[in-house]
């Protein structure tokens, strides 16, 4: 981590320390990270360095300081207890004149650039929501907030966009809470509440027990499209995306592909789970099962590119002769002769300018058909014609679905 501690002066002249990490870039917009009662511990300083890493400077306040300076809990027995303790005994109020010093003390840091937002959890997303109504911050977000239904009274002043993340088992904010909460903002402009299925309180902390990876996945890109929307930094994930391709399937040279992604970058071919986590072992696929392992006739057929906030969705048709193996593709099958096309997608996720993942799909039985390796006769599988079609909408649908001549002139 590239964090330290800097101190912040209070209203009242006091001091407090504020975890502080910096982007790859050395500058960015704002970010004030609001603690859950655990204080600025472990995951909170994860936290910091993560969003750093997407170009902020970020700031982790240490609110519990007029209680008690340096709180650093976990999330069980004595420490959960303590923890609950400091919570009941916390002084919002002055927490959020606190909130506005470091928001002075952000906009005033040498590597802060343009706005400023805060994103909370727990305690620190009702922290958010009114840091919202009452301080001049850029955007605000906050995740599975505790008490919000009885600071209600304080929505009409929020003036800056607003995201809200609940989960929906949590009881500490149940269904009767929310609605509440989704009434009083109803029609604000810049609100977006999102509730998640099936989730408790803390399911976006990976710390926890009550985790959840997909929710806390899609909960952390929704943030991000505010954050990035409201804040910035906003990122060529084009250009970068399209450099990553040149080095694979260009230069082939695993030492070019490796600086266009994060230190400890991943990549699943989902059908045939190759690729490797990390960079050594990523590092090592590339070099020896990906870039030289690729038809000297491969070619990618561009369909359709998708650009979000933090992420590609690259619609593609991978074509090329079967003329070695291709281990991430065709894993221990000797090489036909044969070619072959197949539709493929990509998701590639970026941090901040560097790719971080790279989920990619396709119809491997159509594959292994086109080779030779399986027979499809009687089998839902299309092979070439799966890529001939969409190419062109106007060829054949259905025509692996025996029943649907049984539905030749029924109504509908």
């Amino acid at each position: 981590m590239n964090g330290q501690w800097t101190q912040v002066t209070s209203r009242d002249g006091g001091t407090f320390r504020a975890w502080t990490t910096l982007p790859p870039e050395g500058s960015g917009p704002g970010l004030v990270l609001l603690q859950e009662i655990f204080g600025v511990n472990a995951s909170m300083r994860a936290l910091a360095e993560r969003y750093a890493e997407e170009g902020y400077v970020v700031m982790v306040p240490d609110l519990f300081w007029r209680l008690e300076p340096d709180v650093d809990l976990g999330y069980e027995g004595a420490d959960m207890a303590k923890a609950l303790d400091l919570y009941d005994r916390f002084d919002v109020d002055l927490a959020i004149d606190d909130i506005a010093q470091t928001l002075a003390a952000l906009r005033a840091h040498p590597s802060q650039r343009g706005k400023v937002g805060a994103v909370g959890w727990c305690l620190g997303g009702r922290l958010a929501y009114l840091a919202a109504a009452r301080t001049d911050i850029d955007c605000a977000i906050g995740y599975y907030a505790v008490g919000l239904e009885n600071v209600l009274n304080e929505a009409d002043t929020i003036r800056c966009p607003l995201m809200l993340h609940f989960p929906a088992e949590d009881k500490w904010c149940d269904a009767a809470a929310r609605e509440r909460i989704a009434q009083a903002l109803a029609g604000k402009p810049g609100v977006e509440l999102y509730t998640y299925p099936g989730c408790d309180h803390a399911f976006a902390s990976a710390a926890r027990p009550q985790y959840d990876k997909p929710a806390a996945m899609m909960a952390y890109s929704r943030t991000l499209a505010m954050l990035r929307r409201v804040l910035g930094p906003i990122y060529d994930f084009n250009a970068l995306w399209e450099e990553h391709c040149y080095h694979e399937f260009v230069t082939r040279n695993p030492h070019d592909v490796m600086p266009t992604m994060v230190a400890q970058p991943y990549v699943n071919h989902i059908p045939t789970m190759t690729g490797g986590v990390g960079h050594d072992e990523l590092k090592r696929f590339y070099t020896h099962h990906f870039v030289h392992s690729n038809p000297a006739d491969t070619r990618l057929i561009p369909i359709s590119r998708t650009i979000g906030s933090d992420r590609v969705v690259d619609e593609f048709i991978f074509c090329c002769t079967h003329d070695r193996e291709i281990d991430w593709l065709l894993p221990g099958l000797a090489p036909t002769g044969k070619y072959f096309e197949v539709p493929m997608l990509a998701v590639i996720c970026f941090r901040g300018a560097k790719l971080y993942n790279e989920h990619i799909y396709w119809d491997q039985a159509s594959v292994l058909a086109q080779i030779g390796a399986i027979d499809p006769t009687g089998l839902p599988i299309a092979g070439i014609a799966s890529a001939k079609k969409l190419l062109d909408e106007t060829l054949p649908s259905n025509t692996l679905m025996p029943a649907w001549q049984t539905s030749e002139g029924k109504p509908f």
